[in-house]
């Protein structure tokens, strides 16, 4: 670009090192779930209660070490130290997870969160001061939003590369695949390193600041050790020693949280109050949208119909067929293919088996595959590009019809905006509910546009709520507490995203699935009504700040 650009020549290379980073990331957690369950062709075989809890543990901390990450990058390491420091963790934890071994398999998690915490924030933050040269200030908006897309290009296009290394090469190549894309983006990142070096200035804490910064530590110490005592609990309060420690360790978090309310003065404490009620209420918001990686994935896994023509083998899954012979439960032996469990005795009448993929449970008997045939299926982790796809169509659209409303002076507020998204996503949860009756609670396929549908639905709801969070925080946040409050802000994903775990190992308790489903819907619709109650109030502090 050249020097009379609107954009400074770093974003190209910060977009691109995010584009890879978010490549890596959703290509890991695109089929991370999936290799959980996998009992077939080389997963761990784990239970989906098991799985959801790991998944949701994970995903919770990988929110919680970002604002960590953060702070010692401005207290001491610098950002680009941070982010490459972050970049290399990331890479060898998505390599570490082709090790077919717990001990690797947990190994792995923990490098990933500590990598997304120093990555994370920073790069973020690198931009942000590109910016701040007025050449380009007018455009910082603009910038984010060329950046923000690139992760969702990233997070479209990985899962159609997942789909083919893991069906060609197993899952233990699908995950070094994810590891090579995060060194790529670290690479990228260094060939653009003259272009922002100059912006890679470390902010000293101010002397109001540091007692805030030091307490702040020593709340993480002492949650660390509520963690440790949560794990230890004789048997379990929340259903799992890791959601025990979990929510134990947030608790002196939280604590800190309210000791900096009261430590507001008169006219700090309606924003801070305001920024806080917001906080609790999209807890569940983020509860339900991680479900795409749990519940939502099991429903696509086996509930919705993945047949694809065969030409498209490269990129699908195909379920041969061979025989086998086995003992039946009348003791007589018959042939039974080795995936294929539908067996015939001798005169022709349909023998009941068991042992049997869970795809042919609620596949209709003319849709069976023929002996010696193969059935060809959508790989389950393409319905994880859904999302990002309608995050790059829709977010134009939002924009432009908020840019409508403006001129117009009919645009929603910030908070009437969260609660749109709250209120939008509920009725992405009806869309599931329609899908389960439609298909008699999963006695045949659904069609893959349902889930399509649903996604569509809460992708709009989140365009109203997650940028207007952020934009929230940066409008009511006292400037001595930016920093903090935006840790409050991952503080409250990072606990819908736990919780979210929680939610999703429920699926098989309800043995009607449209029941998950409404349960998801009360709790959005109790968001929803709780905000709007609180609207008025909530309207006002925006106003006033």
């Amino acid at each position: 670009m050249s020097s009379t650009s609107k954009h400074p020549t770093g974003l190209f290379f910060l977009a691109f090192t995010e584009f890879w980073e978010r490549f890596g990331y959703y290509l890991m957690i695109g089929i991370f779930f999936l290799y959980m369950t996998d009992t077939e062709t080389g997963g761990f075989g784990w239970e989906s209660g098991k799985a959801s809890d790991v998944f949701g543990t994970f995903i919770a901390c990988v929110y919680l070490t970002p604002f960590i990450g953060g702070l010692l990058a401005d207290m001491k390491l610098g950002y680009r130290f941070a982010i490459t420091l972050g970049g290399i963790l990331m890479g060898i934890g998505y390599c570490l997870l082709s090790v077919h071994e717990e001990w690797a398999f947990y190994t792995a998690l923990v490098i990933m969160i500590v990598g997304n915490g120093f990555f994370k924030p920073n790069i973020s933050t690198l931009l942000g001061n590109l910016y701040n040269d007025p050449k380009y200030k007018a455009n910082k908006d603009t910038g984010y939003n060329l950046f923000y897309m690139s992760i969702n290009i990233g997070a479209f296009l990985c899962n159609f590369i997942a789909a083919f290394m893991r069906i060609k090469y197993g899952w233990n190549w699908a995950f070094i695949t994810a590891g090579i894309g995060m060194f790529l983006g670290v690479v990228t990142f260094w060939i653009g390193m003259k272009h922002y070096k100059h912006v890679d200035v470390r902010k000293e804490p101010t002397p109001e600041d540091k007692p805030i910064i030091m307490r702040f530590l020593k709340v993480l110490a002492v949650a660390f050790g509520f963690g440790i005592l949560g794990w230890f609990i004789p048997d379990t309060i929340f259903g799992s020693d890791s959601t025990d420690a979990f929510l134990c360790a947030c608790i002196p978090v939280v604590y800190f949280y309210a000791t900096i309310y009261k430590s507001c003065t008169t006219e700090e404490k309606q924003p801070v109050g305001t920024m806080y009620t917001i906080f609790g209420i999209v807890i569940i918001f983020w509860a339900i949208f991680k479900l795409n990686g749990t519940a939502l994935t099991t429903y696509a896994n086996s509930y919705t119909d993945r047949a694809m023509p065969t030409a498209m083998v490269p990129l699908a899954d195909s379920l041969y067929l061979c025989d086998k012979s086995v003992v039946a439960e009348n003791d007589s032996v018959y042939q039974l293919d080795e995936h294929f469990r539908r067996i015939k005795d001798a005169s022709g009448n349909a023998v009941k088996c068991v042992d049997y993929p869970s795809y042919f449970k609620n596949l209709a008997p003319e849709e069976y595959p023929e002996k010696g045939e193969n059935l060809t299926l959508m790989p389950t982790e393409l319905f994880q590009s859904i999302n990002p796809f309608f995050v790059i169509i829709l977010t134009p659209v939002v924009v432009l019809f908020f840019g409508f409303l403006r001129k117009r002076k009919m645009e929603p507020t910030t908070a009437t905006k969260i609660a749109y998204g709250l209120l939008i996503s509920a009725l992405s949860t009806l869309v599931m509910v329609a899908a389960v009756y439609f298909t008699n609670n999963g006695v045949s396929k659904a069609s893959a546009w349902w889930l399509v549908g649903s996604y569509g639905v809460i992708t709009i709801g989140e365009l109203c709520l997650s940028p207007m969070g952020l934009s929230m925080v940066s409008k009511l946040s006292p400037l001595r507490f930016t920093a903090l409050m935006m840790g409050g802000w991952s503080l409250a994903t990072s606990i819908g995203n736990k919780l979210s775990g929680v939610l999703a190992k429920n699926w098989d308790k309800f043995d009607n699935k449209a029941y998950f489903f409404w349960l998801n819907f009360a709790l959005l619709m109790l968001a929803f009504i709780v905000m709007m109650s609180l609207l008025k109030r909530l309207n006002k502090a925006f106003k006033e700040a």
